[in-house]
């Protein structure tokens, strides 16, 4: 038997053991904590990238949440702009169990299970035509030859005047020391939240694994995907240019951090 005291990191002492069952809000929030861990600035990338969705597309766009795993981005759209809707895609068997279950009965937010690696993927959409495709720290699994392909594919799901952004793991060269520095200070704040009892990716996949609710599902991921492996990772220039080359008017880095960085691109 479990206990249901609260921990350090405000989740009940019963997850140490067995998970949040179906509750699935509790697996999105442990999911934020478990990213917030490697992305301490998360929260301000999904505001920069919001903000721009209502800039150019208004209070209601039609959003394709691209790779959304637990529904990141339609979370922080639907609560942002209520009169949004979204269309999350992805191939991941967990992480699509706690998108649905946290958005079921919602009628705004719908969830498609697809390999953007597969040529036919949109044809499992319910539209081609958005007003934005968003996507966050998913796409630098695919090699530079897979990602290259997929932007032209976004391109023609983005309607003219709609927009494509993509925040993700994008170094520059030439700042050594800087990078260093950013780097070391991140490691200490996550030894800080390790001793917190924020768990890192590795600990939240084992936690999911040996709840009842998401064990099958977890099983079904580690046959698809095997060990976790990153594919190449490109500057904010190279994803600027290939997204012009692939059909968009404009592209350029809307937002940054010492690693990581934004690209928006106008159909």
């Amino acid at each position: 038997m479990t206990s249901a005291t609260t921990g350090t990191n405000g989740i009940t002492g019963a997850t140490a053991t067995t998970g949040h069952g179906d509750d699935w809000r509790a697996w999105q929030d442990s999911w934020d904590r478990q990213q917030e861990w490697y992305l301490p600035d998360r929260e301000e990338r999904f505001r920069v990238m919001i903000d721009l969705v209502e800039a150019v597309a208004g209070p209601e766009p039609v959003v394709l949440d691209l790779a959304c795993g637990t529904g990141s981005i339609t979370d922080r759209l639907l609560r942002r702009l209520p009169g949004a809707r979204s269309v999350g895609v992805d191939l991941d068997p967990a992480l699509l169990t706690i998108a649905r279950g946290t958005f079921a009965g919602d009628d705004r937010a719908e969830f498609v299970t697809a390999d953007l690696r597969d040529d036919d993927w949109t044809r499992k959409l319910p539209r081609r035509d958005f007003d934005a495709v968003l996507t966050t720290t998913a796409l630098h699994w695919m090699d530079t030859g897979a990602l290259n392909g997929l932007y032209r594919t976004v391109a023609s799901l983005v309607r003219p005047g709609g927009l494509f952004m993509n925040a993700d793991h994008m170094p520059q060269e030439g700042t050594p020391l800087i990078d260093a520095a950013e780097r070391a200070l991140r490691l200490r704040r996550q030894e800080e939240q390790k001793a917190a009892g924020t768990p890192d990716w590795r600990a939240w996949w084992e936690l999911a694994g040996r709840d009842p609710v998401l064990a099958d599902a977890v099983t079904r991921r580690s046959e698809i995907f095997g060990d976790h492996s990153d594919g190449d990772f490109q500057p904010q220039e190279w994803h600027a240019r290939t997204l012009r080359e692939a059909g968009f008017r404009e592209a350029r880095t809307v937002w940054c951090s010492v690693p990581d960085a934004m690209v928006a691109a106008l159909r």
